[in-house]
């Protein structure tokens, strides 16, 4: 037979070129291409030759594969952690900023509320001292004279339904003091009674306290006083002032 023809060193050729191969990848250079192995040591050659390489990758992914994995994750969890920190920074600075907002609304709340309040109460002074000053405005002004104690005299008798006029009151007081609020009769029945009439309506002590009327002086020389009293009185026993034309 002819090598060329021959199959097993067909095959012992292809086999050297696997091992040349696997000899390469793992710098193993101690083959020998003086045997010519059979079918079976051609096989076993070849299986040992493929698992040099993976046996050479075996030994780097355990030590340095390893290593640079590790490296990896310890990079990843370095950023893993300044990712945490950083949203932490930037939910603690939306905190802040929510914080601050609601203290401001807070504030500017309060603030509107005392301003309200403020405006109320100047509100309130206003009208206090508006209605102050129309009730000012309509209160008269009484002159200290007869005249005066006579108009004054019958705005009170008004309020209390005492008839009256001034004509009335203004005729009698002539007649029983001349207009003089501090007269006094020292010698009549009442006198000698110790009860003097007195003031410009000459006036007996319990008469005045019986016909007094609230809001005036308690006293028979106050000169308003005095007329509203008599006024009081005479409008009991007489009708009016106005009827009054002697000693009453």
């Amino acid at each position: 037979m002819s090598p060329s023809s021959t199959p097993g060193l067909s095959r012992l050729k292809k086999n050297h070129k696997l091992s040349l191969a696997g000899v390469a990848a793992v710098g193993v250079a101690a083959l020998s291409f003086s045997l010519v192995p059979g079918p079976a040591s051609a096989k076993a050659e070849v299986a040992e030759v493929a698992a040099a390489p993976a046996a050479a990758w075996s030994g780097y992914q355990s030590a340095e594969l390893q290593a640079g994995i590790a490296g990896q994750k310890s990079a990843f969890e370095v950023k893993a952690a300044a990712e945490t920190k950083a949203k932490a920074a930037a939910a603690a600075k939306v905190k802040a900023a929510a914080k601050a907002k609601a203290a401001a609304a807070a504030k500017a709340e309060a603030a509107a509320a005392a301003e309200a309040k403020a405006q109320v109460a100047a509100k309130e002074r206003l009208v206090v001292k508006t209605v102050a000053s129309r009730a000012a405005a309509r209160t008269p002004v009484y002159a200290n004279n007869l005249d005066g104690w006579i108009r004054e005299a019958l705005d009170i008798m008004k309020k209390h339904d005492i008839p009256g006029t001034y004509e009335g009151i203004h005729r009698n007081i002539m007649r029983e003091s001349s207009g003089n609020p501090n007269a006094i009769n020292d010698w009549d029945i009442n006198a000698r009674n110790g009860v003097p009439s007195i003031g410009l309506l000459q006036v007996i002590k319990p008469t005045f306290d019986a016909y007094h009327i609230p809001g005036t002086k308690k006293s028979q020389w106050d000169p308003v006083a005095n007329i509203v009293a008599a006024c009081n009185y005479a409008a009991d026993r007489y009708g009016s002032m106005d009827n009054v034309d002697s000693a009453y």
